[in-house]
């Protein structure tokens, strides 16, 4: 007995952890979703799961995206390294093609014994043209992968476009028949569920990966969820006059790219922001189905849940819809992470966070060793202590400009220090950013810009170290945005 005893003991020194002992991820992310949800103060979507998951967890008020756009944006916060590091600034990229060594979140886990698994979209897919395939996925993440492709997919031709037959870069949308289960991202929630119902028979460690494609256009959902959103009660954001004459060429182009998109006539806003809102609560019917699997499989009390976006979305604010600028509508994204071991539930952090934080934070949760080259910083502790700062800025960048916000202000330049035009935003007295400081403020603010444009140079200068022990593929790299 003595023996057994001490072989055993020897084990457990040699080796202090395996990987049942540490926790298991379930992340999950929506594409194209900003901060319409209710737990993040919209006073009209309901989403009434991922409310219930920021209670027990922590919901950061102010986390920024480093890229609106997919591609970019999920390269990033996926490797823990800004886009300068990636050099991934456009969609329908793999993300070996510019860093092929690099360790992805998920493959850390691989790499300690878990089961990495992705049901839908994680990296880039051309929505909704891939649905139902790996788009530009990356196969070394993953041990296991399903595509599901619903009746959302089979029924294109019924979609309305405001470009007929257009749909993923183009406002479009359809009240569908049918049930959730036969949509894609139905049948996602229900891959799910049955992977985390084997994971616990099992007894596997893993890192589960579920990717929805909504509320991404175009939007699809069952009619009930369109009912949810009469059209009366619909407020399409209106635009001051003379506003386009304050904002620098570069960043006019941002919210006037696509042509069919601007001053939509107010029966078309309203038909669109009602389709956003329905697929963001059928959605929201999605996580909540996985959710709830992994408690009544009783694997909640071993795993750090992860939800988020891949980057924010315009619904008419500044007279543009869907993502691709740099103010807040397009950069901010929810992010909500719960551990079963964190000591403050429901905290609430208000200083600002990157997604590049993300994979650093949930090594530290699951309590595995993360790789040096990571350029985010752990979150974990706001998580115990609501009021612990991680970051005083958060940076973000589209084409030729970049973008720092802080607690009050947002300072953005376009161009080589701002050569191509400089914006100020002082929420304070303007969270809708809208008007320019830079083009109106004068001499009240010309230290506040002068020290924030320091701020950003630093920050600049930080994203585009090459990042160690990382090889870097740098063929020609266009800023060609699909």
């Amino acid at each position: 007995m003595t023996r057994c005893f001490l072989s055993l003991l020897l084990l457990v020194v040699l080796f202090p952890a395996t990987a049942a002992e540490k926790k298991n991820v379930l992340f999950l992310i929506c594409d194209d979703l900003n901060c319409d949800i209710g737990s993040y103060g919209h006073p009209l979507v309901k989403t009434p799961h991922i409310d219930a998951l920021a209670e027990r967890g922590t919901r950061f008020d102010r986390a920024y995206c480093q890229y609106a756009l997919c591609g970019p944006s999920r390269a990033s916060f996926l490797t823990g390294l800004y886009p300068d590091q990636t050099l991934i600034h456009r969609n329908g990229i793999y993300i070996r093609e510019h860093i092929p060594n690099v360790k992805t979140v998920s493959q850390l886990y691989r790499d300690n014994g878990f089961f990495a698994t992705r049901i839908g979209k994680l990296y880039h897919y051309n929505v909704p043209k891939h649905i139902g395939t790996s788009g530009h996925d990356d196969p070394y993440s993953w041990n296991y992968t399903i595509n599901p492709r619903g009746r959302d997919v089979e029924e294109e031709p019924k979609i309305f476009s405001l470009r007929p037959g257009t749909f993923g870069a183009t406002l479009s949308w359809l009240a569908a028949e049918g049930t959730d289960e036969e949509q894609t991202d139905g049948m996602i929630a229900d891959a799910a569920v049955k992977e985390l119902e084997r994971y616990h028979s099992e007894n596997r460690p893993f890192f589960l990966a579920v990717g929805l494609f909504r509320p991404h256009t175009p939007y699809v959902a069952p009619k009930k969820y369109f009912e949810m959103y009469p059209l009366d009660e619909i407020v399409v954001p209106e635009v001051p006059e003379g506003y386009d004459e304050t904002l620098p060429e570069p960043a006019l182009k941002s919210i006037r790219r696509r042509k069919e998109q601007i001053n939509l006539a107010d029966d078309l806003a309203r038909q669109a922001i009602q389709s956003y809102y329905a697929t963001i609560s059928f959605a929201d019917a999605q996580i909540g189905k996985v959710l709830d699997a992994l408690e009544t499989t009783g694997l909640a009390k071993d795993t750090v849940v992860v939800f988020t976006s891949d980057h924010g979305y315009h619904m008419g604010e500044h007279g543009h819809y869907q993502k691709t600028t740099l103010f807040e509508n397009a950069t901010r994204v929810p992010l909500i992470i719960s551990s079963p071991d964190q000591k403050e539930k429901g905290g609430v952090v208000k200083s600002p966070v990157e997604m590049v934080d993300i994979y650093p934070t949930l090594a530290e949760l699951s309590g595995l060793e993360a790789p040096e080259f990571l350029s985010g910083v752990s979150l974990a502790g706001s998580m115990d202590d609501s009021s612990v700062a991680p970051r005083d800025s958060a940076l973000s960048q589209y084409m030729q400009g970049y973008s720092i916000r802080t607690d009050r202000f947002r300072y953005t330049e376009w161009g080589e220090k701002g050569a191509e035009g400089k914006e100020l935003y002082d929420w304070q007295n303007d969270p809708a950013e809208l008007k320019n400081l830079a083009h109106s403020g004068g001499e009240d603010f010309a230290g506040v810009m002068s020290e924030l444009s320091e701020k950003l140079h630093e920050r600049v200068e930080e994203a585009k170290a090459e990042p160690e022990g990382i090889k870097q593929n740098r063929f020609k790299n266009e800023r060609r945005v699909r």
